[in-house]
Protein backbone atom coordinates (compact mmCIF):
# COMPACT_ATOMS: atom_id res chain seq x y z
CA UNK A 1 0.00 0.00 0.00
CA UNK A 2 2.82 2.40 0.84
CA UNK A 3 4.54 1.55 -2.47
CA UNK A 4 1.32 2.29 -4.43
CA UNK A 5 0.94 5.65 -2.71
CA UNK A 6 4.62 6.38 -3.44
CA UNK A 7 4.17 5.58 -7.14
CA UNK A 8 1.00 7.66 -7.29
CA UNK A 9 2.77 10.61 -5.66
CA UNK A 10 5.67 10.15 -8.14
CA UNK A 11 3.30 10.28 -11.11
CA UNK A 12 1.65 13.38 -9.68
CA UNK A 13 5.08 14.93 -9.20
CA UNK A 14 6.02 14.31 -12.82
CA UNK A 15 2.82 15.80 -14.24
CA UNK A 16 2.46 18.68 -11.82
CA UNK A 17 4.65 21.14 -13.82
CA UNK A 18 2.65 20.33 -16.94
CA UNK A 19 -0.61 20.88 -15.08
CA UNK A 20 0.63 24.23 -13.80
CA UNK A 21 1.59 25.44 -17.29
CA UNK A 22 -1.41 23.95 -19.10
CA UNK A 23 -3.10 27.37 -19.60
CA UNK A 24 0.12 28.70 -21.13
CA UNK A 25 0.36 25.76 -23.55
CA UNK A 26 -3.28 26.06 -24.55
CA UNK A 27 -2.87 29.78 -25.24
CA UNK A 28 0.21 29.06 -27.31
CA UNK A 29 -1.59 26.42 -29.39
CA UNK A 30 -4.51 28.79 -29.91
CA UNK A 31 -2.15 31.49 -31.16
CA UNK A 32 -0.86 29.14 -33.87
CA UNK A 33 -4.24 28.54 -35.48
CA UNK A 34 -5.56 32.06 -34.97
CA UNK A 35 -5.15 34.52 -37.85
CA UNK A 36 -3.67 37.70 -36.47
CA UNK A 37 -4.18 41.11 -37.98
CA UNK A 38 -0.43 41.72 -37.95
CA UNK A 39 0.35 38.38 -39.59
CA UNK A 40 2.32 38.60 -42.84
CA UNK A 41 0.27 38.52 -46.01
CA UNK A 42 0.54 35.63 -48.47
CA UNK A 43 3.74 35.66 -50.47
CA UNK A 44 2.29 37.01 -53.71
CA UNK A 45 0.49 39.82 -51.91
CA UNK A 46 3.38 41.16 -49.84
CA UNK A 47 3.66 44.87 -50.39
CA UNK A 48 5.95 45.86 -47.54
CA UNK A 49 8.73 43.42 -48.31
CA UNK A 50 12.02 45.06 -49.33
CA UNK A 51 12.68 44.56 -53.04
CA UNK A 52 16.48 44.87 -53.05
CA UNK A 53 18.03 42.52 -50.53
CA UNK A 54 21.34 41.05 -49.47
CA UNK A 55 22.69 37.82 -50.90
CA UNK A 56 21.55 34.91 -48.70
CA UNK A 57 24.28 33.51 -46.40
CA UNK A 58 23.99 30.01 -47.89
CA UNK A 59 25.26 31.43 -51.19
CA UNK A 60 27.71 33.99 -49.84
CA UNK A 61 29.43 31.37 -47.66
CA UNK A 62 30.63 29.47 -50.75
CA UNK A 63 34.23 30.68 -50.81
CA UNK A 64 34.78 30.17 -54.54
CA UNK A 65 31.88 32.51 -55.36
CA UNK A 66 32.16 35.13 -52.63
CA UNK A 67 33.88 37.72 -54.83
CA UNK A 68 31.02 37.60 -57.32
CA UNK A 69 28.61 39.47 -55.05
CA UNK A 70 30.53 42.58 -53.96
CA UNK A 71 31.57 45.56 -56.14
CA UNK A 72 35.26 46.21 -56.65
CA UNK A 73 35.04 49.55 -58.46
CA UNK A 74 31.65 51.27 -58.20
CA UNK A 75 28.88 51.10 -55.61
CA UNK A 76 25.25 51.66 -56.60
CA UNK A 77 22.67 52.06 -53.87
CA UNK A 78 23.21 52.17 -50.09
CA UNK A 79 24.74 48.75 -49.30
CA UNK A 80 28.34 49.63 -50.21
CA UNK A 81 28.09 53.42 -50.31
CA UNK A 82 31.01 55.18 -48.64
CA UNK A 83 33.53 52.37 -48.69
CA UNK A 84 37.04 53.86 -48.98
CA UNK A 85 38.17 51.51 -51.76
CA UNK A 86 35.25 52.69 -53.92
CA UNK A 87 35.85 56.40 -53.38
CA UNK A 88 37.62 57.08 -56.73
CA UNK A 89 34.49 56.15 -58.66
CA UNK A 90 32.36 58.44 -56.50
CA UNK A 91 34.22 61.38 -58.00
CA UNK A 92 33.60 60.00 -61.48
CA UNK A 93 29.88 59.82 -60.78
CA UNK A 94 29.82 63.62 -60.60
CA UNK A 95 31.45 63.85 -64.05
CA UNK A 96 29.07 61.27 -65.51
CA UNK A 97 26.11 63.17 -64.05
CA UNK A 98 27.37 66.39 -65.63
CA UNK A 99 27.58 64.64 -69.00
CA UNK A 100 24.09 63.18 -68.54
CA UNK A 101 22.60 66.59 -67.80
CA UNK A 102 24.44 68.11 -70.78
CA UNK A 103 22.86 65.50 -73.09
CA UNK A 104 19.34 66.25 -71.84
CA UNK A 105 17.05 69.14 -72.64
CA UNK A 106 16.07 69.51 -68.99
CA UNK A 107 17.74 71.63 -66.32
CA UNK A 108 19.66 69.82 -63.59
CA UNK A 109 17.27 71.14 -60.92
CA UNK A 110 14.33 69.68 -62.81
CA UNK A 111 16.04 66.28 -63.07
CA UNK A 112 16.95 66.29 -59.38
CA UNK A 113 13.40 67.26 -58.43
CA UNK A 114 12.08 64.27 -60.41
CA UNK A 115 14.34 61.94 -58.44
CA UNK A 116 13.52 63.59 -55.11
CA UNK A 117 9.82 63.10 -55.84
CA UNK A 118 10.23 59.31 -55.98
CA UNK A 119 12.97 59.01 -53.36
CA UNK A 120 10.47 58.08 -50.66
CA UNK A 121 9.17 55.14 -52.67
CA UNK A 122 12.71 54.20 -53.66
CA UNK A 123 13.75 54.04 -50.00
CA UNK A 124 11.01 51.48 -49.37
CA UNK A 125 12.71 49.17 -51.88
CA UNK A 126 15.55 48.61 -49.39
CA UNK A 127 15.62 47.20 -45.90
CA UNK A 128 15.30 50.03 -43.40
CA UNK A 129 18.63 49.19 -41.80
CA UNK A 130 20.40 49.76 -45.11
CA UNK A 131 19.15 53.35 -45.35
CA UNK A 132 19.27 54.42 -41.68
CA UNK A 133 22.50 56.34 -42.26
CA UNK A 134 20.88 58.57 -44.92
CA UNK A 135 18.44 61.36 -44.31
CA UNK A 136 15.96 62.39 -47.00
CA UNK A 137 18.36 64.76 -48.74
CA UNK A 138 21.40 62.46 -48.65
CA UNK A 139 19.37 59.56 -49.97
CA UNK A 140 17.98 61.67 -52.84
CA UNK A 141 21.49 62.86 -53.74
CA UNK A 142 22.77 59.28 -53.79
CA UNK A 143 19.89 58.13 -55.99
CA UNK A 144 20.45 61.05 -58.36
CA UNK A 145 24.19 60.41 -58.83
CA UNK A 146 23.80 56.65 -59.11
CA UNK A 147 20.89 56.93 -61.54
CA UNK A 148 22.74 59.42 -63.75
CA UNK A 149 25.82 57.20 -63.72
CA UNK A 150 23.88 54.09 -64.82
CA UNK A 151 22.04 55.81 -67.66
CA UNK A 152 25.05 57.75 -68.93
CA UNK A 153 27.19 54.60 -68.81
CA UNK A 154 24.66 52.73 -70.97
CA UNK A 155 24.26 55.71 -73.30
CA UNK A 156 27.99 56.10 -73.92
CA UNK A 157 28.34 52.41 -74.73
CA UNK A 158 25.30 52.24 -77.02
CA UNK A 159 24.56 55.61 -78.61
CA UNK A 160 28.20 56.62 -78.85
CA UNK A 161 29.34 53.04 -79.62
CA UNK A 162 31.82 53.25 -76.74
CA UNK A 163 33.91 55.96 -78.41
CA UNK A 164 33.58 58.48 -75.58
CA UNK A 165 33.60 56.12 -72.63
CA UNK A 166 37.36 55.70 -73.03
CA UNK A 167 37.81 59.44 -72.47
CA UNK A 168 36.11 59.20 -69.09
CA UNK A 169 36.91 55.72 -67.73
CA UNK A 170 39.81 53.32 -68.12
CA UNK A 171 39.05 50.13 -70.02
CA UNK A 172 39.40 47.92 -66.94
CA UNK A 173 37.03 50.20 -64.98
CA UNK A 174 34.51 49.97 -67.83
CA UNK A 175 34.61 46.15 -67.65
CA UNK A 176 34.15 46.14 -63.87
CA UNK A 177 31.40 48.78 -63.97
CA UNK A 178 29.48 46.72 -66.54
CA UNK A 179 29.73 43.67 -64.29
CA UNK A 180 28.67 45.68 -61.23
CA UNK A 181 25.40 46.69 -62.92
CA UNK A 182 24.18 43.12 -62.36
CA UNK A 183 25.08 42.62 -58.70
CA UNK A 184 22.05 41.96 -56.51
CA UNK A 185 23.35 44.21 -53.72
CA UNK A 186 24.29 46.96 -56.19
CA UNK A 187 20.88 47.85 -57.57
CA UNK A 188 18.99 51.14 -57.92
CA UNK A 189 15.17 51.00 -58.02
CA UNK A 190 13.82 51.14 -61.55
CA UNK A 191 11.52 54.04 -60.70
CA UNK A 192 14.60 56.24 -60.16
CA UNK A 193 15.87 55.47 -63.66
CA UNK A 194 12.43 56.16 -65.11
CA UNK A 195 12.28 59.50 -63.30
CA UNK A 196 15.53 60.55 -64.97
CA UNK A 197 14.71 59.08 -68.38
CA UNK A 198 11.11 58.01 -69.10
CA UNK A 199 12.16 56.27 -72.35
CA UNK A 200 14.69 54.11 -70.48
CA UNK A 201 13.27 50.89 -72.00
CA UNK A 202 14.55 51.71 -75.49
CA UNK A 203 17.98 52.59 -74.11
CA UNK A 204 18.20 49.33 -72.16
CA UNK A 205 17.07 47.30 -75.16
CA UNK A 206 19.94 48.63 -77.25
CA UNK A 207 22.37 48.33 -74.35
CA UNK A 208 21.70 44.63 -73.88
CA UNK A 209 21.89 44.00 -77.61
CA UNK A 210 25.18 45.85 -78.05
CA UNK A 211 26.82 44.11 -75.09
CA UNK A 212 25.58 40.59 -75.78
CA UNK A 213 28.70 39.70 -77.86
CA UNK A 214 26.78 37.10 -79.83
CA UNK A 215 28.23 35.63 -83.03
CA UNK A 216 26.89 37.13 -86.30
CA UNK A 217 24.74 34.13 -87.21
CA UNK A 218 22.72 34.40 -84.01
CA UNK A 219 22.49 38.15 -83.56
CA UNK A 220 19.70 38.38 -86.12
CA UNK A 221 17.62 36.04 -83.97
CA UNK A 222 18.16 38.04 -80.79
CA UNK A 223 14.74 39.10 -79.47
CA UNK A 224 14.57 42.52 -77.91
CA UNK A 225 13.55 43.10 -74.34
CA UNK A 226 10.47 44.93 -75.51
CA UNK A 227 9.39 41.91 -77.55
CA UNK A 228 9.75 39.83 -74.40
CA UNK A 229 7.52 42.32 -72.63
CA UNK A 230 4.83 42.03 -75.28
CA UNK A 231 5.16 45.50 -76.87
CA UNK A 232 7.35 47.45 -79.29
CA UNK A 233 9.39 50.55 -78.61
CA UNK A 234 7.82 53.61 -80.15
CA UNK A 235 4.65 51.80 -81.12
CA UNK A 236 1.80 54.28 -81.50
CA UNK A 237 -0.42 54.30 -78.49
CA UNK A 238 2.00 52.36 -76.30
CA UNK A 239 2.93 53.70 -72.90
CA UNK A 240 5.81 53.19 -70.56
CA UNK A 241 3.64 50.92 -68.48
CA UNK A 242 2.93 48.77 -71.54
CA UNK A 243 6.60 48.42 -72.49
CA UNK A 244 7.99 47.84 -69.03
CA UNK A 245 7.49 44.49 -67.39
CA UNK A 246 5.15 45.21 -64.46
CA UNK A 247 7.27 43.14 -62.08
CA UNK A 248 10.61 44.68 -63.02
CA UNK A 249 12.06 46.18 -59.87
CA UNK A 250 15.64 46.95 -60.86
CA UNK A 251 18.15 46.38 -63.63
CA UNK A 252 19.01 42.82 -62.61
CA UNK A 253 15.32 41.88 -62.56
CA UNK A 254 14.86 43.43 -66.01
CA UNK A 255 17.88 41.55 -67.37
CA UNK A 256 16.62 38.29 -65.91
CA UNK A 257 13.24 38.86 -67.57
CA UNK A 258 15.02 39.18 -70.91
CA UNK A 259 16.71 35.82 -70.46
CA UNK A 260 13.70 33.96 -69.06
CA UNK A 261 10.52 35.27 -70.70
CA UNK A 262 9.24 35.00 -74.20
CA UNK A 263 9.23 31.25 -74.81
CA UNK A 264 6.15 29.39 -75.97
CA UNK A 265 7.13 26.24 -74.12
CA UNK A 266 5.11 25.62 -70.99
CA UNK A 267 7.65 25.35 -68.21
CA UNK A 268 4.97 24.07 -65.86
CA UNK A 269 4.39 20.86 -67.80
CA UNK A 270 5.26 18.17 -65.32
CA UNK A 271 3.87 15.11 -67.07
CA UNK A 272 7.32 13.59 -67.28
CA UNK A 273 8.92 15.13 -64.24
CA UNK A 274 10.51 11.90 -63.05
CA UNK A 275 11.20 10.27 -66.42
CA UNK A 276 14.71 11.76 -66.55
CA UNK A 277 16.26 8.99 -64.48
CA UNK A 278 19.89 10.01 -64.86
CA UNK A 279 21.98 12.90 -66.12
CA UNK A 280 23.97 12.83 -69.35
CA UNK A 281 26.86 14.97 -70.51
CA UNK A 282 27.01 16.47 -73.98
CA UNK A 283 29.72 14.03 -75.02
CA UNK A 284 27.66 11.06 -73.84
CA UNK A 285 24.53 12.30 -75.60
CA UNK A 286 26.50 12.68 -78.81
CA UNK A 287 27.46 8.99 -78.71
CA UNK A 288 23.76 8.01 -78.85
CA UNK A 289 23.00 10.22 -81.84
CA UNK A 290 21.85 13.41 -80.10
CA UNK A 291 23.17 16.57 -81.76
CA UNK A 292 23.12 20.18 -80.55
CA UNK A 293 21.97 23.37 -82.22
CA UNK A 294 21.49 26.94 -80.92
CA UNK A 295 17.93 28.09 -80.30
CA UNK A 296 16.62 31.08 -82.22
CA UNK A 297 16.38 33.16 -79.02
CA UNK A 298 18.45 33.71 -75.91
CA UNK A 299 15.58 32.83 -73.61
CA UNK A 300 16.63 30.31 -70.99
CA UNK A 301 13.26 28.61 -71.49
CA UNK A 302 13.85 28.16 -75.21
CA UNK A 303 15.05 24.56 -74.86
CA UNK A 304 13.56 21.91 -77.13
CA UNK A 305 14.25 18.39 -78.35
CA UNK A 306 13.24 16.75 -81.62
CA UNK A 307 13.72 13.04 -82.20
CA UNK A 308 14.00 11.74 -85.75
CA UNK A 309 14.09 8.16 -86.97
CA UNK A 310 17.61 7.48 -85.75
CA UNK A 311 18.93 10.79 -84.33
CA UNK A 312 17.82 13.60 -82.08
CA UNK A 313 18.42 17.35 -81.93
CA UNK A 314 18.65 19.30 -78.68
CA UNK A 315 18.32 23.08 -79.10
CA UNK A 316 19.80 25.29 -76.38
CA UNK A 317 19.88 29.10 -76.08
CA UNK A 318 23.22 30.52 -77.29
CA UNK A 319 25.40 31.78 -74.45
CA UNK A 320 28.49 33.96 -74.47
CA UNK A 321 30.84 33.00 -71.63
CA UNK A 322 33.25 35.74 -70.53
CA UNK A 323 34.66 37.22 -67.33
CA UNK A 324 31.28 38.61 -66.28
CA UNK A 325 29.19 35.46 -66.85
CA UNK A 326 29.79 33.84 -63.48
CA UNK A 327 28.98 36.99 -61.55
CA UNK A 328 25.79 37.70 -63.51
CA UNK A 329 24.49 34.15 -63.22
CA UNK A 330 25.22 33.90 -59.50
CA UNK A 331 23.55 37.22 -58.74
CA UNK A 332 20.43 36.19 -60.64
CA UNK A 333 20.43 32.97 -58.60
CA UNK A 334 20.74 35.04 -55.43
CA UNK A 335 17.84 37.22 -56.58
CA UNK A 336 15.67 34.16 -57.20
CA UNK A 337 16.25 33.02 -53.60
CA UNK A 338 14.85 36.27 -52.19
CA UNK A 339 11.38 35.88 -50.64
CA UNK A 340 9.72 38.41 -52.95
CA UNK A 341 11.42 37.29 -56.19
CA UNK A 342 9.79 35.13 -58.88
CA UNK A 343 9.53 31.57 -57.63
CA UNK A 344 10.03 29.71 -60.91
CA UNK A 345 13.83 29.49 -60.41
CA UNK A 346 14.33 29.73 -64.17
CA UNK A 347 17.96 30.86 -64.07
CA UNK A 348 18.82 28.34 -61.36
CA UNK A 349 17.24 25.57 -63.41
CA UNK A 350 19.13 26.66 -66.53
CA UNK A 351 22.45 26.57 -64.67
CA UNK A 352 21.66 23.08 -63.37
CA UNK A 353 20.82 21.95 -66.91
CA UNK A 354 24.13 23.26 -68.25
CA UNK A 355 25.96 21.71 -65.30
CA UNK A 356 24.40 18.37 -66.26
CA UNK A 357 25.54 18.75 -69.87
CA UNK A 358 29.05 19.97 -69.05
CA UNK A 359 31.42 17.78 -67.07
CA UNK A 360 34.72 18.11 -68.90
CA UNK A 361 36.36 20.25 -71.55
CA UNK A 362 35.20 17.77 -74.23
CA UNK A 363 31.58 18.73 -73.48
CA UNK A 364 32.41 22.40 -73.94
CA UNK A 365 34.12 21.59 -77.25
CA UNK A 366 30.98 19.86 -78.49
CA UNK A 367 28.65 22.73 -77.52
CA UNK A 368 31.07 25.35 -78.79
CA UNK A 369 31.50 23.64 -82.15
CA UNK A 370 27.72 23.69 -82.63
CA UNK A 371 27.33 27.40 -81.82
CA UNK A 372 25.66 26.94 -78.44
CA UNK A 373 28.60 28.41 -76.52
CA UNK A 374 30.88 31.29 -77.45
CA UNK A 375 33.97 31.00 -75.27
CA UNK A 376 35.56 34.38 -74.51
CA UNK A 377 36.78 33.22 -71.10
CA UNK A 378 39.85 31.17 -71.97
CA UNK A 379 40.33 27.43 -72.21
CA UNK A 380 37.41 25.03 -72.57
CA UNK A 381 38.33 23.52 -69.21
CA UNK A 382 37.79 26.93 -67.58
CA UNK A 383 34.24 27.00 -68.93
CA UNK A 384 33.63 23.48 -67.64
CA UNK A 385 35.00 24.45 -64.22
CA UNK A 386 32.78 27.55 -64.19
CA UNK A 387 29.54 25.59 -64.55
CA UNK A 388 30.71 22.85 -62.21
CA UNK A 389 31.45 25.45 -59.54
CA UNK A 390 28.30 27.55 -59.79
CA UNK A 391 26.12 24.45 -60.13
CA UNK A 392 27.12 23.16 -56.70
CA UNK A 393 24.37 23.16 -54.03
CA UNK A 394 21.75 24.60 -56.41
CA UNK A 395 18.25 23.10 -56.41
CA UNK A 396 16.34 23.59 -59.69
CA UNK A 397 12.63 23.79 -60.27
CA UNK A 398 11.66 20.09 -60.51
CA UNK A 399 9.29 20.80 -63.42
CA UNK A 400 11.79 22.81 -65.47
CA UNK A 401 12.63 21.17 -68.82
CA UNK A 402 10.76 18.06 -67.67
CA UNK A 403 9.27 17.39 -71.10
CA UNK A 404 12.63 17.79 -72.83
CA UNK A 405 14.34 15.58 -70.28
CA UNK A 406 11.71 12.89 -70.78
CA UNK A 407 12.09 13.01 -74.56
CA UNK A 408 15.87 12.68 -74.30
CA UNK A 409 15.53 9.75 -71.94
CA UNK A 410 13.09 8.06 -74.30
CA UNK A 411 15.55 8.45 -77.15
CA UNK A 412 18.38 7.26 -74.93
CA UNK A 413 16.52 4.08 -73.99
CA UNK A 414 15.74 3.18 -77.60
CA UNK A 415 18.34 0.48 -78.14
CA UNK A 416 18.13 0.59 -81.96
CA UNK A 417 18.96 4.30 -81.91
CA UNK A 418 21.83 3.68 -79.52
CA UNK A 419 23.34 0.83 -81.54
CA UNK A 420 23.18 2.69 -84.84
CA UNK A 421 24.48 5.92 -83.29
CA UNK A 422 27.34 4.15 -81.57
CA UNK A 423 28.24 2.35 -84.81
CA UNK A 424 28.28 5.66 -86.70
CA UNK A 425 30.22 7.37 -83.92
CA UNK A 426 32.81 4.60 -83.87
CA UNK A 427 33.31 4.25 -87.61
CA UNK A 428 32.35 7.63 -89.09
CA UNK A 429 33.56 10.16 -86.51
CA UNK A 430 36.70 11.08 -88.49
CA UNK A 431 38.24 10.51 -91.96
CA UNK A 432 40.69 8.00 -90.48
CA UNK A 433 37.94 5.84 -88.97
CA UNK A 434 36.04 5.96 -92.28
CA UNK A 435 39.19 4.97 -94.16
CA UNK A 436 39.84 2.20 -91.66
CA UNK A 437 36.29 0.90 -92.02
CA UNK A 438 36.46 0.76 -95.82
CA UNK A 439 39.95 -0.75 -95.66
CA UNK A 440 38.64 -3.46 -93.36
CA UNK A 441 35.67 -4.07 -95.66
CA UNK A 442 38.04 -4.27 -98.64
CA UNK A 443 40.32 -6.75 -96.86
CA UNK A 444 37.36 -8.90 -95.82
CA UNK A 445 35.90 -8.78 -99.33
CA UNK A 446 39.30 -9.67 -100.83
CA UNK A 447 39.74 -12.59 -98.43
CA UNK A 448 36.22 -13.80 -99.16
CA UNK A 449 36.80 -13.60 -102.92
CA UNK A 450 40.09 -15.45 -102.66
CA UNK A 451 38.50 -18.16 -100.56
CA UNK A 452 35.58 -18.48 -102.93
CA UNK A 453 37.73 -18.92 -106.03
CA UNK A 454 39.94 -21.35 -104.19
CA UNK A 455 36.97 -23.56 -103.43
CA UNK A 456 35.19 -22.89 -106.72
CA UNK A 457 37.90 -22.19 -109.31
CA UNK A 458 36.94 -20.77 -112.69
CA UNK A 459 36.95 -23.15 -115.68
CA UNK A 460 39.79 -21.28 -117.33
CA UNK A 461 41.85 -21.86 -114.21
CA UNK A 462 41.09 -25.61 -114.13
CA UNK A 463 43.64 -28.17 -115.33
CA UNK A 464 43.45 -28.89 -119.12
CA UNK A 465 42.06 -32.31 -120.06
CA UNK A 466 44.55 -34.99 -121.15
CA UNK A 467 44.96 -35.50 -124.94
CA UNK A 468 43.21 -38.57 -126.38
CA UNK A 469 45.53 -41.14 -128.10
CA UNK A 470 45.33 -41.51 -131.88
Amino acid sequence: MDRLEENDNSRRGETEPLQQRRPEVEAWLTSIITIRRDAPAPRDKQTNKPKIQKVPPMLRNILANRKCYEPLVVSLGPFYHGRPELEPMEKLKTEMSRLFVADNMKHIKELYAAVAAVAGEARKCYDARATDAFDEVDFSKMMFLDGCFIIQFMRMITVEKGLQIGNVMKSNDVAFAYRHLFLLENQVPFLVLEALMPEIEAMMTKFFQDTSALPPETIRYLPTIIKFMGAKVGQPGSTAGDNLHPKSIHLLDFYRSQLVNGNKQDAGNDKQTRSWSSYRSAKELKTVGIHFLPSRTQSYKDVSFQSNLLTGTLRLPPLTVDDSTKSKLLNMVAYETCPDAPDDFSVTSYICLMDDLIDQAEDVVELRSKGVLLNLLGSDQQVADLFNEIGNDLVPNPTAYSEVRGQIEGHYKNRLNVWIAQFCHTHFSSPWTIFGLFAAIFVIALAFTQTYFTVFPRKSDAAPPSASPH
